[in-house]
Protein backbone atom coordinates (compact mmCIF):
# COMPACT_ATOMS: atom_id res chain seq x y z
CA UNK A 1 0.00 0.00 0.00
CA UNK A 2 1.11 3.80 -0.76
CA UNK A 3 0.98 6.74 1.59
CA UNK A 4 -0.86 9.34 0.48
CA UNK A 5 2.87 11.19 0.39
CA UNK A 6 4.34 8.99 -1.97
CA UNK A 7 1.55 9.34 -4.95
CA UNK A 8 1.32 12.94 -4.04
CA UNK A 9 5.20 12.60 -5.14
CA UNK A 10 4.91 10.81 -7.80
CA UNK A 11 1.89 12.57 -9.63
CA UNK A 12 3.88 16.03 -8.97
CA UNK A 13 7.19 14.47 -10.49
CA UNK A 14 4.78 13.32 -13.70
CA UNK A 15 3.16 16.10 -14.00
CA UNK A 16 6.56 18.28 -13.81
CA UNK A 17 7.40 16.13 -16.53
CA UNK A 18 4.72 16.68 -19.13
CA UNK A 19 5.48 20.32 -19.19
CA UNK A 20 3.40 22.08 -15.84
CA UNK A 21 4.55 24.95 -14.31
CA UNK A 22 3.41 24.08 -11.16
CA UNK A 23 2.72 20.76 -10.84
CA UNK A 24 2.82 20.75 -6.94
CA UNK A 25 0.17 23.09 -7.01
CA UNK A 26 -1.60 21.08 -9.78
CA UNK A 27 -1.57 17.84 -7.68
CA UNK A 28 -2.64 19.13 -4.49
CA UNK A 29 -5.77 20.74 -5.28
CA UNK A 30 -6.51 17.33 -7.49
CA UNK A 31 -6.10 15.38 -4.64
CA UNK A 32 -7.77 17.02 -2.57
CA UNK A 33 -10.74 17.53 -4.84
CA UNK A 34 -10.41 14.19 -5.79
CA UNK A 35 -10.61 12.84 -1.98
CA UNK A 36 -13.15 15.01 -0.68
CA UNK A 37 -10.33 17.23 1.61
CA UNK A 38 -9.52 20.49 1.50
CA UNK A 39 -6.09 21.29 0.46
CA UNK A 40 -4.18 21.71 3.88
CA UNK A 41 -5.79 18.59 5.05
CA UNK A 42 -3.55 17.13 3.08
CA UNK A 43 -0.62 17.80 4.83
CA UNK A 44 -2.11 16.62 8.01
CA UNK A 45 -2.83 13.08 6.38
CA UNK A 46 0.70 12.47 4.78
CA UNK A 47 1.11 9.32 6.42
CA UNK A 48 -2.53 7.69 5.58
CA UNK A 49 -2.48 4.71 3.87
CA UNK A 50 -4.52 4.83 0.41
CA UNK A 51 -7.01 2.15 -0.40
CA UNK A 52 -6.02 0.66 -4.29
CA UNK A 53 -9.20 2.35 -5.21
CA UNK A 54 -8.05 5.61 -4.34
CA UNK A 55 -4.70 4.98 -6.10
CA UNK A 56 -6.73 4.24 -9.01
CA UNK A 57 -8.87 7.36 -9.05
CA UNK A 58 -5.82 9.36 -8.10
CA UNK A 59 -4.53 8.19 -10.60
CA UNK A 60 -6.47 8.30 -13.17
CA UNK A 61 -6.80 11.92 -12.43
CA UNK A 62 -3.72 12.33 -12.72
CA UNK A 63 -3.43 11.38 -16.15
CA UNK A 64 -6.39 13.23 -17.25
CA UNK A 65 -4.98 16.50 -15.66
CA UNK A 66 -1.61 15.67 -17.72
CA UNK A 67 -3.63 15.51 -20.83
CA UNK A 68 -4.42 19.17 -19.85
CA UNK A 69 -8.23 18.03 -19.38
CA UNK A 70 -9.61 21.03 -16.96
CA UNK A 71 -9.25 20.55 -13.19
CA UNK A 72 -13.12 21.78 -13.19
CA UNK A 73 -13.67 18.43 -15.78
CA UNK A 74 -11.84 16.03 -13.92
CA UNK A 75 -13.61 16.86 -10.34
CA UNK A 76 -17.06 17.47 -12.24
CA UNK A 77 -17.48 21.16 -10.25
CA UNK A 78 -16.56 24.63 -9.97
CA UNK A 79 -16.80 27.28 -7.35
CA UNK A 80 -18.76 30.26 -8.54
CA UNK A 81 -18.83 32.71 -5.96
CA UNK A 82 -21.23 31.21 -3.29
CA UNK A 83 -22.12 28.38 -5.49
CA UNK A 84 -20.84 25.01 -5.99
CA UNK A 85 -21.52 24.05 -9.87
CA UNK A 86 -21.56 21.11 -11.92
CA UNK A 87 -19.09 21.63 -14.60
CA UNK A 88 -18.54 19.70 -18.12
CA UNK A 89 -18.02 19.84 -21.57
CA UNK A 90 -21.32 21.68 -22.44
CA UNK A 91 -20.71 24.83 -21.39
CA UNK A 92 -18.04 27.47 -20.60
CA UNK A 93 -16.61 26.95 -17.46
CA UNK A 94 -17.37 30.11 -15.47
CA UNK A 95 -14.19 32.33 -14.82
CA UNK A 96 -13.52 34.80 -12.14
CA UNK A 97 -13.55 38.12 -14.18
CA UNK A 98 -17.15 36.90 -14.83
CA UNK A 99 -18.11 36.93 -10.73
CA UNK A 100 -16.41 40.53 -11.17
CA UNK A 101 -19.22 41.09 -14.06
CA UNK A 102 -21.92 40.24 -11.62
CA UNK A 103 -20.53 42.68 -8.76
CA UNK A 104 -21.22 45.24 -11.39
CA UNK A 105 -24.77 44.22 -12.37
CA UNK A 106 -25.73 44.08 -8.72
CA UNK A 107 -24.42 47.45 -7.83
CA UNK A 108 -26.75 48.72 -10.59
CA UNK A 109 -29.81 49.00 -8.51
CA UNK A 110 -30.60 48.83 -4.73
CA UNK A 111 -30.45 44.73 -3.32
CA UNK A 112 -33.94 45.04 -2.12
CA UNK A 113 -35.69 46.58 -5.57
CA UNK A 114 -37.29 44.01 -7.38
CA UNK A 115 -35.31 44.00 -10.99
CA UNK A 116 -36.29 42.53 -14.04
CA UNK A 117 -33.00 40.51 -15.31
CA UNK A 118 -32.47 38.75 -18.56
CA UNK A 119 -28.83 36.19 -18.90
CA UNK A 120 -28.48 35.95 -22.07
CA UNK A 121 -26.16 32.64 -23.35
CA UNK A 122 -26.59 31.23 -19.71
CA UNK A 123 -24.13 28.90 -20.39
CA UNK A 124 -23.94 26.81 -16.88
CA UNK A 125 -26.48 29.10 -15.71
CA UNK A 126 -23.58 30.52 -13.32
CA UNK A 127 -24.48 34.07 -13.91
CA UNK A 128 -28.25 33.81 -13.43
CA UNK A 129 -28.02 31.33 -10.71
CA UNK A 130 -25.56 33.79 -8.82
CA UNK A 131 -27.97 36.46 -8.87
CA UNK A 132 -30.81 34.75 -8.01
CA UNK A 133 -28.79 33.46 -4.76
CA UNK A 134 -28.01 36.94 -3.82
CA UNK A 135 -31.05 39.13 -4.87
CA UNK A 136 -34.24 36.97 -3.50
CA UNK A 137 -36.25 39.76 -4.63
CA UNK A 138 -35.56 39.71 -8.44
CA UNK A 139 -37.05 38.21 -11.02
CA UNK A 140 -34.47 36.16 -13.23
CA UNK A 141 -35.01 34.69 -16.80
CA UNK A 142 -32.07 32.60 -18.67
CA UNK A 143 -31.55 32.07 -22.59
CA UNK A 144 -28.91 29.79 -24.40
CA UNK A 145 -29.23 28.83 -27.71
CA UNK A 146 -27.57 25.01 -27.17
CA UNK A 147 -30.05 22.35 -25.59
CA UNK A 148 -26.60 20.71 -23.90
CA UNK A 149 -26.02 24.42 -21.72
CA UNK A 150 -29.75 24.68 -21.04
CA UNK A 151 -29.18 21.18 -19.49
CA UNK A 152 -26.50 21.85 -18.05
CA UNK A 153 -28.22 24.85 -16.42
CA UNK A 154 -31.35 23.32 -15.26
CA UNK A 155 -29.17 20.38 -13.53
CA UNK A 156 -27.21 23.17 -11.72
CA UNK A 157 -30.48 24.95 -10.66
CA UNK A 158 -31.64 21.68 -9.14
CA UNK A 159 -27.97 21.30 -7.40
CA UNK A 160 -28.23 24.34 -5.71
CA UNK A 161 -31.94 24.79 -4.76
CA UNK A 162 -32.78 27.72 -7.12
CA UNK A 163 -35.03 25.98 -9.22
CA UNK A 164 -37.76 27.88 -8.60
CA UNK A 165 -36.15 30.99 -8.82
CA UNK A 166 -34.88 31.22 -12.42
CA UNK A 167 -36.75 30.50 -15.36
CA UNK A 168 -34.77 28.86 -18.84
CA UNK A 169 -35.20 28.74 -22.14
CA UNK A 170 -33.81 27.86 -25.79
CA UNK A 171 -33.45 31.18 -27.46
CA UNK A 172 -30.87 32.65 -30.07
CA UNK A 173 -30.37 35.76 -27.85
CA UNK A 174 -33.53 37.49 -28.25
CA UNK A 175 -34.83 35.54 -30.83
CA UNK A 176 -37.75 34.24 -28.38
CA UNK A 177 -37.54 36.60 -26.48
CA UNK A 178 -40.43 39.07 -25.99
CA UNK A 179 -40.75 40.95 -22.19
CA UNK A 180 -39.05 43.84 -21.28
CA UNK A 181 -36.16 44.19 -18.40
CA UNK A 182 -34.13 45.98 -16.42
CA UNK A 183 -31.35 44.53 -16.78
CA UNK A 184 -29.50 42.81 -19.57
CA UNK A 185 -26.58 40.49 -18.40
CA UNK A 186 -24.37 38.28 -20.80
CA UNK A 187 -20.65 37.14 -21.19
CA UNK A 188 -21.28 36.36 -25.08
CA UNK A 189 -18.65 34.84 -27.47
CA UNK A 190 -16.10 37.61 -27.87
CA UNK A 191 -12.55 35.63 -28.81
CA UNK A 192 -11.54 34.98 -32.43
CA UNK A 193 -10.20 32.41 -34.22
CA UNK A 194 -6.70 33.24 -33.58
CA UNK A 195 -6.86 33.80 -29.93
CA UNK A 196 -8.59 30.90 -29.39
CA UNK A 197 -5.80 28.70 -31.31
CA UNK A 198 -2.86 30.48 -29.06
CA UNK A 199 -5.00 30.08 -26.01
CA UNK A 200 -4.02 27.22 -22.98
CA UNK A 201 -5.08 23.62 -24.33
CA UNK A 202 -7.79 23.41 -21.64
CA UNK A 203 -9.63 26.28 -23.56
CA UNK A 204 -8.90 24.97 -26.64
CA UNK A 205 -9.94 21.74 -26.73
CA UNK A 206 -12.19 21.43 -23.71
CA UNK A 207 -14.59 24.65 -23.97
CA UNK A 208 -17.18 25.14 -26.54
CA UNK A 209 -16.10 26.92 -29.30
CA UNK A 210 -19.12 28.46 -30.32
CA UNK A 211 -19.10 29.96 -26.48
CA UNK A 212 -15.54 31.36 -27.09
CA UNK A 213 -15.56 32.69 -30.59
CA UNK A 214 -17.76 35.23 -32.89
CA UNK A 215 -17.26 36.45 -36.15
CA UNK A 216 -15.95 40.17 -37.02
CA UNK A 217 -12.82 39.89 -34.88
CA UNK A 218 -15.57 39.00 -32.15
CA UNK A 219 -17.26 41.70 -31.73
CA UNK A 220 -20.12 40.36 -33.78
CA UNK A 221 -22.62 39.02 -30.71
CA UNK A 222 -21.75 42.33 -28.31
CA UNK A 223 -22.66 44.03 -31.26
CA UNK A 224 -25.96 42.30 -31.59
CA UNK A 225 -27.07 42.26 -27.94
CA UNK A 226 -26.10 46.19 -27.80
CA UNK A 227 -28.19 46.56 -30.97
CA UNK A 228 -30.95 44.67 -30.05
CA UNK A 229 -31.31 45.43 -25.99
CA UNK A 230 -33.13 48.55 -26.30
CA UNK A 231 -36.49 47.23 -27.55
CA UNK A 232 -36.41 44.67 -24.74
CA UNK A 233 -35.02 47.12 -21.62
CA UNK A 234 -37.03 49.19 -19.71
CA UNK A 235 -36.24 53.08 -19.05
CA UNK A 236 -33.54 53.42 -16.18
CA UNK A 237 -32.59 49.76 -17.52
CA UNK A 238 -28.54 48.62 -17.86
CA UNK A 239 -26.81 45.96 -20.45
CA UNK A 240 -23.58 44.77 -18.24
CA UNK A 241 -21.60 43.02 -20.91
CA UNK A 242 -18.21 40.47 -20.57
CA UNK A 243 -15.77 41.98 -23.41
CA UNK A 244 -12.04 41.33 -24.93
CA UNK A 245 -9.77 43.77 -23.50
CA UNK A 246 -9.23 45.71 -27.27
CA UNK A 247 -13.09 45.85 -27.80
CA UNK A 248 -14.34 48.82 -25.77
CA UNK A 249 -13.53 51.68 -28.51
CA UNK A 250 -15.93 49.61 -30.99
CA UNK A 251 -18.20 49.07 -28.36
CA UNK A 252 -18.16 53.14 -27.83
CA UNK A 253 -18.77 53.85 -31.28
CA UNK A 254 -21.73 51.18 -31.17
CA UNK A 255 -23.27 52.08 -28.04
CA UNK A 256 -23.00 55.79 -29.46
CA UNK A 257 -25.07 55.01 -32.45
CA UNK A 258 -27.85 52.76 -31.16
CA UNK A 259 -28.68 55.65 -28.93
CA UNK A 260 -27.63 54.99 -25.34
CA UNK A 261 -27.92 57.41 -23.07
CA UNK A 262 -24.48 56.77 -21.43
CA UNK A 263 -21.94 53.42 -22.26
CA UNK A 264 -18.54 53.02 -20.60
CA UNK A 265 -15.80 50.73 -20.02
CA UNK A 266 -14.96 48.89 -16.70
CA UNK A 267 -11.53 47.38 -16.24
CA UNK A 268 -11.24 43.99 -14.29
CA UNK A 269 -8.85 43.36 -11.00
CA UNK A 270 -6.01 43.13 -12.86
CA UNK A 271 -6.67 46.15 -14.99
CA UNK A 272 -7.71 45.28 -17.87
CA UNK A 273 -10.63 46.51 -19.96
CA UNK A 274 -13.08 43.59 -19.25
CA UNK A 275 -16.59 45.08 -18.71
CA UNK A 276 -18.97 47.36 -20.99
CA UNK A 277 -22.38 48.99 -19.18
CA UNK A 278 -24.73 50.73 -21.35
CA UNK A 279 -27.45 52.48 -19.41
CA UNK A 280 -30.92 52.75 -21.82
CA UNK A 281 -32.11 56.06 -19.46
CA UNK A 282 -30.05 59.54 -18.30
CA UNK A 283 -28.87 59.04 -15.08
CA UNK A 284 -25.27 58.90 -13.45
CA UNK A 285 -22.90 55.68 -13.42
CA UNK A 286 -22.24 54.05 -10.01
Amino acid sequence: MQNLLETLRKAEDFLGRKGFAKPKGEVEHLFAGVLGLKRLDLYLQFERLLTDIEVVRLRDATVRRAAHEPLQHILGTVEFRNLTLKSDKRALIPRPETEELVDIALACFPAEQSVRTLDLGTGSGAIALAIAQERPAWSIDAVDASDDALALARENALLTGLSERVRFKKSDWFSAVSDKYDLIISNPPYLTDVEVASAEPEVRLHDPISALVAPEDGIADLRRILEDAPKLLNPGGWVALETGIAQHPQLSAISVSVGYAKSEGRNDLSGRCRFWLAAGAKQNFL
